[in-house]
C-alpha cells in the first residue's frame, strides 16, 4: 500500500529556515513566512523536511488514492524557492500573467527571490489557491 512521504511534522519551521545555507534565501523565507502566516491565519508547519506549509486538507482521487497535505505553502529550496498553491485552481493561470519573473512545473511555482514577484499577486494566489481546495475537498 502507498504511504504517504509528504507529512505533517514537529520539526521547528525557525530551525529549518535558519539551517538555509544562502543568507538571501533565508531573509526571503523569513518574509514569506509572514506572509503566508498573515494571510492565511495558520499556523506555519513541517511538512516533510523541507516544505513550510499552512492549514491542511484531506484530498481523495477517484483512484482511491487519498492523504493529506498543506493548503499552500513554499520551500526555499537551493536552486530556487518553491511556491506551492493548488494546481487546478482556474483563477491561478491569469494570477500568475501578473505576478513577476517566475517558472511552473506541475504542481509549483518556482521564484529566484521575493523582490522578483508582487507581493499582492503572491496574496491573492494564497488566498484563491486556499477557497479553491476548500472547495474542491469540504472538511
Amino acid at each position: 500500500m502507498y504511504e504517504q512521504k509528504t507529512k505533517e511534522t514537529e520539526q521547528s519551521v525557525v530551525e529549518f529556515i535558519e539551517n538555509v545555507d544562502s543568507p538571501k534565501k533565508r531573509e526571503d523565507a523569513y518574509k514569506l513566512l509572514d506572509i503566508f502566516s498573515e494571510t492565511t491565519g495558520f499556523e506555519a508547519k513541517m511538512w516533510g523536511p523541507s516544505i513550510i506549509g499552512f492549514g491542511s486538507y484531506h484530498y481523495k482521487y477517484k483512484t482511491g488514492h487519498e492523504g493529506d497535505a498543506p493548503l499552500v505553502g513554499f520551500s526555499p529550496r537551493k536552486a530556487k524557492i518553491s511556491l506551492y498553491f493548488a494546481s487546478g485552481d482556474p483563477d491561478r493561470t491569469e494570477l500568475l500573467e501578473h505576478f513577476g519573473k517566475h517558472t511552473t512545473g506541475a504542481a509549483c511555482v518556482y521564484i529566484n527571490k521575493l523582490a522578483d514577484v508582487d507581493e499582492e499577486i503572491l496574496k491573492k494566489l494564497i488566498n484563491k489557491s486556499i477557497e479553491f481546495l476548500l472547495k474542491t475537498y469540504p472538511q
